[in-house]
């Protein structure tokens, strides 16, 4: 039998349900975050058995070489602020802005992101504040600024998970209600209005179509990606079939595919307790197989929340354990539950725009100058 792992509950051959799905087209994946020379091999595989041919990572500036030596021209480069840096004023001020310099420059990038997830507000606590936690602060403009002057298109990270304002995000004198992160977000939007945006996690919102919808409907240049896999098939799996047809009908030229895929090399090998890692993310994977897993677990959840199971409307459980029903629920969940995984069978003209159509037709229009909002 294989090993049961948080990633792969049910010890499915993700290699073989990724050759059994029905759509055979090319996949761009807008959102990902690729590193590590090793971990780039293991990537590669995984988006070759789900026919994804291009990714747009966002990896530090030290490890691109080592990510375009693997991928080649299947990949693209997304400036992101450096989260290494422990001096997080110099990660998100101005050496942001030397790095979106760097990326334009060397690597010929056309997007950037505003990372602004409330954590942020764990780092800055001064009088200075609002200039680095504001989607509008004074450090934000000033990326954005310099990023729109070389050419880039802009990638924004607002809000995060009802589940965690409900269970982490507790001190609202510290993080606010989580509407009020998006009146930075309608402000930049507005100021850019001549450059396209991608909201990432559709927007930090999938529990609230209905917001969404009136988000899209007021900007004109904002679009949403899919990405946050566990996030994502949680909350759109809880909205009724027809809900999220009517959405993806009504908005299928402003949904862009993204995976959120995480790799690095500290995944392929074995970690003693004692180990100091980079992140919590080291310890999703030990070995290139369940690295393996790891990745391709992603593309199938989302793949098939959207295809269908077998093409059908269905629900099923995710094979992927989300500790977010633990930790909201301790009493009900543990740390292998995973929610219902809903097969939403879009149709196939809805499926080739999200997968690959947007893509080529705002971001690579925004690349080659056709793009207009």
């Amino acid at each position: 039998m294989p090993t049961r792992t948080p990633q792969n509950l049910v010890g499915m051959d993700y290699a073989a349900a990724g050759a059994a799905l029905a759509f055979r087209e090319p996949i761009i994946d807008i959102h990902t975050h690729i590193h590590g020379a090793n971990a780039t091999k293991v990537y590669a595989e995984a988006a070759r058995a789900y026919n994804v041919r291009l990714t747009y990572t966002q990896t530090r500036p030290d490890d691109i070489e080592h990510v375009k030596g693997v991928l080649g021209e299947r990949v693209r480069f997304v400036a992101i602020p450096n989260f290494t840096i422990a001096d997080k004023a110099v990660a998100f001020g101005s050496g942001y802005l030397d790095l979106i310099r760097q990326l334009a420059s060397e690597h010929g990038s056309k997007m950037m992101k505003l990372w602004n997830a409330p954590r942020t507000r764990d780092w800055f606590t001064g009088a200075d504040r609002d200039d680095y936690i504001q989607l509008d602060g004074k450090w934000r403009v000033a990326a954005a600024d310099l990023a729109v002057s070389l050419g880039m298109m802009i990638k924004t990270h607002t809000g995060d998970p009802d589940t965690w304002f409900s269970a982490r995000y507790t001190d609202r004198a510290k993080y606010g209600l989580k509407r009020e992160h998006y009146r930075g977000l309608e402000v930049m939007l507005k100021r850019y209005s001549s450059v396209p945006w991608i909201a990432a996690h559709m927007g930090g919102s999938p529990e609230d179509l209905v917001f969404l919808d009136q988000l899209l409907e007021r900007h004109a240049n904002l679009h949403l990606d899919t990405s946050a896999t566990k996030w994502i098939v949680r909350e759109l799996s809880k909205h009724p079939h027809d809900a999220v047809l009517a959405f993806f009908e009504k908005w299928q030229d402003r949904i862009i595919f993204g995976s959120d895929i995480v790799t690095m090399d500290d995944q392929l090998v074995k970690k003693t307790p004692e180990q100091q890692r980079m992140s919590v993310m080291s310890d999703l994977a030990d070995s290139p197989e369940s690295a393996f897993d790891l990745y391709c677990s992603r593309y199938f959840a989302l793949r098939t929340m959207f295809e269908g199971w077998e093409g059908r409307r269905e629900d099923r459980p995710s094979p992927i354990a989300d500790p977010d029903l633990k930790m909201c629920e301790p009493s009900k969940y543990d740390e292998w539950s995973s929610p219902t995984l809903r097969g939403f069978a879009l149709p196939r003209e809805i499926l080739e725009k999200v997968y690959y159509k947007n893509a080529e037709r705002v971001v690579i229009g925004w690349e080659r100058g056709t793009w207009r909002a």
